[in-house]
């Protein structure tokens, strides 16, 4: 039931998509932006197909086998049955995703193999490694997709939900296909700025419809936590200083509006500076305003043109529902990774590319 599922499903995304859904083909060379993260060095031929990295977040590794939740929960977002493993570590610092896929005949266990050998030629340690649905548990044919059954193991660190990869991509392909043969290990690294981490999830890949190209071909999905404290500082722009800004150049770029990494709800934080635009509002009762979201280029141009008009529209929303606002005033708009402030090869310039701005409508 599963492959046909699967297959009706392609049919039916090929049938809208047309030929720009092309059969994705072997990585010839990384996706654009990624890199290796220094305390970890890919498998010899390997070519990273997704990347994605945040300064600072937030990172459960397990240390044991996950199993089912006995109250038969299910999770909100693909409607699996939730499985939590009874001994966990919980993380914070700058975290880095990183997905290879290996050469051709590797296998997940020689891939693995050659992995714990770094942690260990590094001093690090291993803290838990399982293999299988008996050794790390859940569902060990689904990889981040799949919904209406069990959770996946993979599924505890990310799901198709939180993927900004085409679809199709060779990225895509790697974490949302079938899967066999599946070898993990966490283990901790030791760093002159404290213990960094590293989990690594390898696997065989099994799709023969858009993804054939990568069938049978071994893939790493690897984590970085690096020991990184949160910066302490709100970036809140007074409603005079937008004014000045809007006077002279007819829009200003705040950073104090914040989300989490892909999401469009507010976080609470932005307070502040919602504060200050609804002053700058209601001090030029003339104003009409474009709320404009941006975006880094982590991810897919029309991926992130959503997200960002998205971003933009709550920001609408709250200003309208919280602050008095007449939306009647305001515009919302999404500009995705259109127009960077910055160059997005760091992660410094694509933190300047995140961000929300009043552009002056009349």
């Amino acid at each position: 039931m599963r492959f046909i599922r699967r297959l009706l499903l392609a049919i039916v995304l090929g049938a809208l998509a047309g030929p720009a859904l092309a059969d994705t083909a072997a990585p010839t060379k990384d996706v654009k932006g990624a890199k290796d993260n220094p305390l970890l060095k890919r498998y010899e031929g390997s070519f990273i197909v997704s990347y994605e990295r945040q300064a600072f977040t937030d990172f459960s590794i397990p240390l044991s086998k996950i199993e089912k939740n006995p109250d038969g929960e299910r999770d909100a977002k693909l409607n699996n049955y939730v499985f939590r493993p009874a001994k966990k570590l919980d993380l914070e610092g700058a975290r880095t995703r990183l997905v290879y896929v290996l050469p051709e005949d590797r296998s997940p266990l020689e891939a693995l193999r050659n992995y714990q050998d770094e942690v260990e030629a590094a001093g690090g340690e291993v803290l838990f490694a399982c293999k299988g649905a008996d050794g790390c548990g859940g569902d060990s044919t689904r990889a981040a997709s799949g919904g209406g059954g069990d959770m996946s193991f993979m599924m505890y660190f990310v799901t198709s939900e939180d993927l900004k990869d085409e679809a199709f991509s060779n990225g895509s392909c790697a974490l949302n296909s079938g899967i066999g043969d599946q070898r993990f290990f966490a283990a901790r690294l030791p760093t002159a700025d404290g213990d960094a981490h590293v989990t690594v999830h390898t696997f065989q890949m099994h799709d023969t419809l858009y993804c054939k190209a990568l069938n049978g071909r071994t893939i790493a999905l690897v984590h970085v936590i690096e020991p990184k404290g949160r910066d302490r500082k709100m970036v809140t722009v007074k409603a005079e200083d937008m004014a000045k800004s809007i006077d002279k150049t007819g829009r200003v770029a705040l950073y104090g509006v914040f989300f989490d990494t892909d999401k469009a709800e507010l976080k609470p934080a932005s307070e502040p500076t919602l504060k200050e635009i609804a002053a700058l509002l209601k001090g030029d009762p003339k104003l009409a305003a474009l709320i404009v979201g941006h975006t880094d280029n982590q991810g897919g141009f029309d991926y992130n043109m959503d997200l960002s008009k998205r971003r933009a529209e709550a920001v609408v929303k709250a200003l309208a529902a919280s602050h008095g606002v007449d939306p009647k005033r305001l515009r919302a708009a999404g500009a995705g990774m259109i127009a960077p402030a910055a160059p997005n090869d760091s992660e410094d310039g694509r933190a300047k590319n995140r961000r929300v701005e009043v552009v002056r409508l009349n």
